[in-house]
């Protein structure tokens, strides 16, 4: 599903964009976001904004038909152990975000490697939008998925640390102060496309200005060398009473593996 340039692309950049993948699913995935937002979960945000509405949800899988049959069934597992170059796809979540026309309120940068209580070389994020996205479409650092320290987690709410305590945090970025320092990937997209990410590749997203709703349906994996590891407090999301120690796989009758010699 892609091209060995591609691959090449993502594990230099940490990022990349695949176009019409899930052109197939995509009334699928409204009918399971659609669902989501009428019934949410316990994890479920509105995000504070100040107007408009940004809601995100995630672990929800299990309990919603149509993201489990994307799960298991779309091209989503073998796209991403081809970008991870992986033998296996493990999945890891989904993560529904929608901010409705003229919400201002952004998503902030960050990497998602901290908020996780997983680590590896091998992650990817693989981000679906539902509906025609160029402003409010996902924005990416180029390469800072191999920085040598990971991006201060802060809570999206009210930009508090999302840890307690000292750790060696590099300071979030913000591109759009000194434009002239990094490389920032953004690419417009359509129902279907993808942009895949390395867990550790800093990314962000301005406001919805714009007159339409922006649904996005985020499918996170991980492949053979990630291991669970103990973060300094809850992470997010928490799975509570998973009973894993530091530098075992995930487990897999929790996460399961949709791709590879156990699947």
């Amino acid at each position: 599903m892609m091209t060995p340039q591609q691959v090449a692309d993502f594990q230099r950049d940490g990022a990349i964009v695949v176009r019409g993948v899930f052109a197939d699913w995509v009334a699928r995935m409204a009918e399971g976001i659609a669902e989501n937002m009428n019934n949410p979960g316990p994890y479920a945000s509105e995000n504070a904004a100040s107007k408009g509405r940004f809601f995100d949800d995630y672990c929800n899988w299990t309990r919603i038909p149509a993201f489990e049959d994307v799960v298991r069934n779309s091209p989503a597992a073998a796209l991403a152990a081809q970008a991870m170059q992986s033998q296996s796809a493990q999945f890891f979540h989904d993560h529904v975000l929608v901010k409705e026309p003229g919400t201002p309120k952004p998503t902030p940068w960050h990497q998602d490697a901290p908020y996780y209580f997983v680590e590896g070389q091998q992650t990817v994020s693989i981000w679906i939008p539902l509906d025609p996205v160029k402003e409010a479409s996902l924005r990416f650092i180029a390469g800072s998925h191999k920085w040598d320290r990971m991006v201060r987690p802060v809570s999206w709410a009210d930009d508090s640390d999302f840890y307690e305590g000292d750790h060696e945090w590099t300071p979030v970025p913000d591109p759009d102060a000194d434009p002239g320092q990094t490389q920032v990937l953004e690419w417009p997209m359509d129902p279907g496309d993808a942009v895949l990410f390395d867990f550790r590749t800093a990314h962000g997203a301005r406001g919805n200005a714009s007159d339409m709703r922006r649904r996005a349906l985020s499918l996170r994996w991980v492949g053979d060398d990630a291991r669970y590891v103990e973060r300094p407090g809850r992470t997010s999301p928490p799975f509570p009473g998973h009973e894993m120690v530091a530098g075992q796989r995930l487990r897999p009758d929790w996460f399961p593996i949709i791709k590879g010699p156990m699947a």
